[in-house]
This record gives C-alpha cells, structure tokens and sequence, in this order.
C-alpha cells in the first residue's frame, strides 16, 4: 500500500482524510490519496518561492531543469511501473512514451531556454525591447490518462519562465507525481517552488482555479470540466490555457499506401486503449479501398495489445455508448465484449453501418472504440471530418493529396501519413470545443510569461 502524499514547502505532507487509489488491472487498492480541500499554505508557499526563483537567469533555471530531467531518467523503470499499475497500460508503453516523455520535456525545454533571444523592433527614432517576466504563482491541473507525461509538459515552461507551481494531478492517477514530488525534494529544489496537491477537482481542483493569488491556470481535461474552468477563472482575469476533448477523424484517400496506413491508423485508434485526446476514433476510409482497409485492419487488429480502460466506472460509459450504437442502428464488427477476468478491461471495438451523425460517432467516448465511415469524394470525406462540436486532432492518409486535404479539416492539429509523431517547438491545441490557447516551444514560453515592452527612444 502507497502512502500517496502532498508536497508543500518542501515537505511531504499525508493528510488524515483519504481515499482509495484502485488499480484497473484487477481493481485492487494500491494506494491511500489525500483529500485535499485548503490551498492556502502552498498558495503562500509559491507565493515566496517566486521571488527568489524569479529573480534567477533563465540559464540558472535550465540548469535545474536538466538536473529534474537527469534524477527522472534514474528512475525511469520505477515511473513506468507506477504508470502501469496506476493506469492499467502496458508496461512498454509506460516506459517508452509516458516515462521517455517526461524526460525529453525537461531536456526539450531546457535547450529550448538557452536558446531564448529577447526580440527587438528598431524605429527610425527608437527600439521596442521586448522581454519575459514571470507571471508569478500558476495553477496546473493535468488528467488521466498521460498522468506524469502531461503533466511534466507544464510544469517544465512554468519553471523556466521564472513561476513557482501548485499542481493539481487526476486523483484517479496519483502515484507519479508523488514520486515526482521526492524527486524534486531529493535533488534540493528550493521549497516551495513546486507544490503538488492531491484531491478531488470539485474541492482541490476548484480551489486552484478561484484563488486570486494564483494568476493563471493551464487545465488538461474534458470539455464539460473545461466549461467550469473558464466560467471560474474568467472573471478573475487569469490567464488561461484550455487542452479539451477531440472526436478525431483520420481519413484514407483512396490512394493511401496501406502498408502504412493500416497500422498508423490502428495505433491512432487504440494507442492506451484509445485513451488519449488525439486518437482517431473515426475512421473515414474511401469507399473503392474500404473492403480491403477493414479486411487488413481486423486482421492486424487481433495482435494489437491495449491495457484496460481507466476504472470501471469508465468502463461502464464505454459500454453504454456501444448499446447506444446498437440502438442508433450500428453493427458491432469486432470486440465489445468483457474479458473473464478482474479489472476494467474491455475488448477494442470496432462499429460499422452508423450515421456519421450520430452520437456514437460525434461525441467523445475516449476508449477503445472506433466507428468506421466510407466517402466518394473529397468534399464528402470533409464534410464528415468536421461534422463534431470537437477540433483538436486528425489524420489523412495519402500519397498525393494529403496537404490539400489535410489544410480543410477544421482542427489545431493534422498528420499526413503518420500520428502522433510530435516535435516539441510546433503548437499544440484545438480548435472549436477541443480548447483555447496552444502549447509548445515558444507558445507554452509566452503563456507562462508576461511579455513586456519597453520603448527606448533616442535622444
């Protein structure tokens, strides 16, 4: 049994109100997670960390970003344990995208700071300095699914903009960041610099987002807690940053390389058991190649090794969602069954003869079920990509028009003949409901900073 703890001013702290922590391999509780509810003493915490972690060069702040990225790699094999039984995913998974991951966001954003120039515009008369300075103290709120990888992905940017951080991870997933949280305190991170607050998002959560010291937010999550985020935090003039929900669409043209294309698009579909907000969980396929598309896909697709979904609570939404497809008139074409044995598992499920207008096919399910679609034309293939209230991610899969198809898809992100293969610097974030701001390179550096002008004139 974990001792799941918070980490406030350094100190590691567990609180007498509790919950469990169930794993969704075979839901066991492997862990006791405080219920906080009071933020002030991290808030006050950060508050006086900042103006001495402020106050240091941007090159002093690399420097403990590499020093996080280098005490993470020596426990890489223990982060992706703890990943693997804290989410259910294989363990290769774990370790080679959620561990590897939150390693290379230190390394990336280390480099990325070194390389920082202050812009200047020149006037006949004067210069425009433009510099970067801290916000101050910053709300982060990281889900699920990604527990340690996503939320590494904000605390790196905030730290090198000069920021002292409260963290907020999913309760649901606990045991990562804890074990970030002795790192940091292991390799002497000034306190109060970091605090991680473990809870409920109703009461820890909300309290993040409404407190008036806390100057900005940055929020991974669902589209509907995303509403509530914006609604709080709105009137408080923070700044904020929404990575929302996706319905994502990846389409094959009819002059798609299947060699490639089956198993890009197999991944993109149930990669962590289709849990993550950029998986393709509609498939559009060119009616002249769908036959042998789906042929090769159900083939390849019983190889395929995906963990169990979340919890069974989740478990329970998937399967009402795949009742609801039956009901909308959809034919379950493989999976959606529950294997004999403990945990939150669920067979991937693929789902055929469905309006792309249906619910099944429009709202997010965020599991391990794909509805496939067949197109004549472009324009048709179109049409149905961008037919959802989401706007976050897609594929298109071609050897000649992808560009062209791939520019009219109304989302912040599109692969052509490829997925999730991510550099860094691009921006990363949606459009429509799937969110508000982007991350990434320079656009997590401006949003963690507050970018000043200064107009020198000459005499």
């Amino acid at each position: 049994m974990i001792q799941v703890e918070n980490l406030v001013n350094g100190q590691h702290i567990f609180l007498e109100e509790s919950f469990d922590d169930i794993s969704p391999l075979d839901s066991t509780i492997i862990a006791k997670v405080p219920r906080t509810k009071k933020i002030d003493e991290a808030v006050m915490a950060a508050t006086e960390a900042q103006l001495q972690w402020g106050s240091l060069s941007i090159i002093e702040r690399c420097y403990w970003l590499d020093n996080i990225a280098n005490a993470l790699e020596d426990k890489i094999e223990e982060i992706a344990e703890l990943e693997s039984l804290d989410t259910g995913k294989p363990y290769d998974i774990a370790r080679n995208v959620d561990a590897e991951r939150s390693i290379n966001n230190f390394r990336f954003f280390a480099k990325f700071g070194r390389e920082i120039r202050d812009d200047e515009f020149v006037m006949e008369d004067a210069i425009n300095h433009i510099i970067r300075k801290p916000i101050g103290v910053v709300g982060l709120i990281s889900p699920w699914n990604l527990p340690l990888y996503l939320l590494t992905w904000k605390i790196a940017p905030a730290l090198l903009m000069g920021n002292t951080i409260i963290a907020k991870p999913s309760e649901i997933t606990p045991l990562t960041a804890h074990l970030f949280g002795q790192i940091c305190t292991d390799i002497g991170l000034p306190k109060g610099v970091i605090n991680i607050l473990h809870g409920y998002g109703s009461e820890v959560g909300q309290e993040i987002v409404s407190h008036p010291d806390i100057k900005a937010i940055s929020f991974t999550g669902g589209t509907s807690t995303g509403r509530i985020v914006a609604a709080t935090a709105a009137p408080l003039f923070k700044k904020l940053s929404l990575e929302l929900g996706g319905k994502n669409a990846s389409i094959i043209l009819d002059d798609a390389d299947l060699d490639i294309t089956v198993p890009g698009v197999l991944r993109a579909s149930f990669l962590n058991s289709g849990q993550i907000c950029l998986c393709g969980s509609r498939i559009l396929v060119h009616s002249s190649i769908a036959e042998e598309f789906l042929t090769r896909y159900l083939s390849e697709l019983k190889d395929f090794e995906i963990g169990p979904v979340i919890s069974e609570e989740h478990r329970n939404k998937i399967l009402s969602y795949i009742q609801l497809a039956k009901d909308e008139g959809g034919a379950i074409i493989a999976g959606g069954n529950i294997p004999d044995k403990a945990g939150s598992w669920i067979e991937p499920t693929v789902i055929g003869g469905i309006s792309h207008n249906s619910r099944t096919a429009t709202e997010e399910i965020f599991g391990p079920v794909v509805t496939i679609h067949t197109f004549d034309t472009d324009d048709e293939a179109i049409e149905i990509a961008n037919c959802t209230e989401y706007g976050l991610a897609g594929s298109v899969w071609s050897k000649e028009r992808g560009f062209e198809i791939a520019e009219r898809i109304d989302s912040g992100m599109v692969w052509v003949n490829t997925w999730l293969h991510r550099d860094l610097r691009v921006p990363f974030g949606g459009v429509k409901n799937s969110g508000v701001g982007r991350e990434g390179g320079m656009w997590s550096v401006n949003f963690f900073s507050e970018v000043v002008n200064i107009c020198v004139k000459e005499h």
